[in-house]
């Protein structure tokens, strides 16, 4: 016997797929373009340098913290960014930078730039506090990496997490008034790094439904309306209008 869909639902399923492609494939598709046109030398020769987002230390006596997300290395970077969390205490005369990876001692302390180039992309600044406001959040930031519960050799998984996206979302969730969400590029950020599948968003202005970081719902001020798909994202910046696409990040102001 055939399974013969009313005309409703027919068209239910029709605009579900045209949906998926534009939101979903469409994205990726000219996300690998773009890459393609690029040219590109050896990853391990590509430029970490300094890119000046940040002061000179030494000079600069004020607290700071700042989350950074730049385009992963090689064809990853097609869909994904990496994230990473720099702090220095008031009076401090070096920054300190944290990233998560998938080498050796998942945490790395100081091993790049603290605002370089992620092997050739320059990063977008995610998070940017100063002064009395930064120096409330550092206690917490280095509190919440020293109990990161995914802190052992192995424990890093591309995806769905948790990853260095998930690392960073972690600290976020400790100090909800950064007020901001890492980009839809972000994989892994919405892996359930404190073992719940439902809860309140890392901005504690909404909620997230999870499962696994392979499906997921939020619907919240900060992170807008993100629907996850095998960990792509798609959805809306309510804040400041905009799409939130797989691959392309934001789209809008």
């Amino acid at each position: 016997m055939r399974l013969v869909l009313p005309p409703f639902g027919t068209a239910l399923l029709k605009i579900a797929a045209l949906a998926f492609v534009l939101l979903y494939l469409a994205p990726i598709a000219i996300s690998a373009a773009l890459y393609a046109r690029q040219t590109r030398g050896d990853w391990r020769s590509a430029d970490r340098s300094s890119t000046g987002l940040l002061p000179p230390a030494a000079t600069h006596p004020e607290a700071i913290v700042r989350i950074f997300s730049a385009r992963t290395v090689s064809w990853r970077g097609i869909l994904a960014t990496h994230s990473w969390i720099v702090v220095k205490e008031a009076g401090a005369s070096a920054y300190q930078r944290f990233d998560y990876t998938a080498w050796g001692q998942p945490i790395w302390i100081d091993r790049f730039v603290p605002d370089g180039r992620w092997f050739g992309s320059v990063p977008d600044t995610i998070v940017a506090a100063d002064g009395p406001t930064a120096e409330a959040m550092i206690p917490r930031i280095r509190e919440t990496i020293r109990t990161y519960r995914y802190a052992q050799p192995g424990d890093y998984t591309v995806w769905p997490g948790p990853n260095s996206n998930t690392f960073v979302a972690a600290v976020m969730s400790a100090v909800p008034e950064m007020a901001a969400s890492l980009p839809a590029t972000a994989i892994g950020k919405d892996f359930p790094y404190d073992g719940r599948w439902i809860g309140l968003t890392p901005s504690r202005t909404g909620l997230r439904l999870n499962l696994g970081g392979y499906l997921g719902l939020t619907v919240a001020w900060v992170e807008g309306l993100e629907v996850n798909l095998l960990g792509a994202v798609a959805g809306l910046d309510l804040r400041r209008p905009a799409l939130k696409l797989p691959a392309l990040g934001r789209v809008g102001w």
